[in-house]
């Protein structure tokens, strides 16, 4: 009997001790979600206004891919994000659009997509640049430093996902600024807003390693033709 009491409380002692112990793991885990969220959101003061962004004297304006529809036109995130980088071309922002997206299969091309968008506001063909392997955000701005060898840059996207791109862009010492699309109530957004906190996190770690993105290749200088990205 005194063994069996005493198998029970040492069992009980165990127990407790893993309890404290899965605590202070979860602790710590969301301190660390927590510290590095604010790292990030830092970022946030480089979002400008349009009319800021025009005196940025910028390389291009980036634009970063959000989705087509199965009926081949950009969603409402995409377009959104189109109209805004558009409208910066047309205020004199900058002289080039890069757009960066997932081309990664025949069956799915958001740049070509995107391009299109921007041809048909009539924006020159030799104006728009693709980015084909825009897979992630930090791939978009890791090429176009390293691919299109570009300097000082405007990125475009809605402002919930603006600060970790500006983080990354600072991260790879490219100058950047923001500039938001059209922030509306979209479907899906509370998921969005959860998954953006452990894509902060992922982000943060890449920054730390600064791996190279999934492709790379020869330059292309956006200084020149956005032609030479046709495919």
């Amino acid at each position: 009997m005194t063994i069996n009491l005493a198998n029970a409380a040492g069992k009980k002692r165990w127990i407790k001790r893993l309890v404290i112990i899965a605590l202070v793991l979860i602790a710590l885990l969301a301190a660390a979600l927590l510290i590095i969220n604010n790292t990030v959101l830092a970022a946030s003061e480089r979002i400008v206004s349009e009319e800021e962004a025009a005196q940025w004297q910028a390389d291009c304006i980036l634009v970063l891919g959000a989705g087509v529809d199965d009926d081949g036109e950009p969603n409402l995130m995409l377009r959104d994000r189109l109209n805004k980088g558009i409208e910066l071309y047309q205020a004199g922002a900058a002289p080039k659009l890069l757009m960066s997206g997932d081309h990664g299969s025949e069956g799915y091309d958001e740049v070509n997509v995107m391009k299109d968008f921007a041809l048909n506001a009539a924006v020159p063909s030799a104006d728009v640049f693709m980015d084909h392997a825009g897979f992630s955000t930090y791939d978009s701005l890791y090429r176009a430093r390293d691919i299109f060898q570009a300097e000082r840059l405007i990125i475009v996207s809605q402002r919930y996902h603006l600060p970790r791109a500006l983080y990354i862009a600072e991260r790879l010492g490219l100058e950047a600024c923001g500039v938001a699309a059209e922030d509306i109530a979209y479907a899906g957004q509370e998921f969005r807003d959860l998954r953006e906190v452990l894509a902060r996190c992922k982000d943060f770690c890449q920054c730390l390693l600064l791996p190279q993105p999934a492709l790379l290749g020869e330059t292309l200088p956006v200084s020149g033709n956005g032609d030479i990205t046709n495919d």
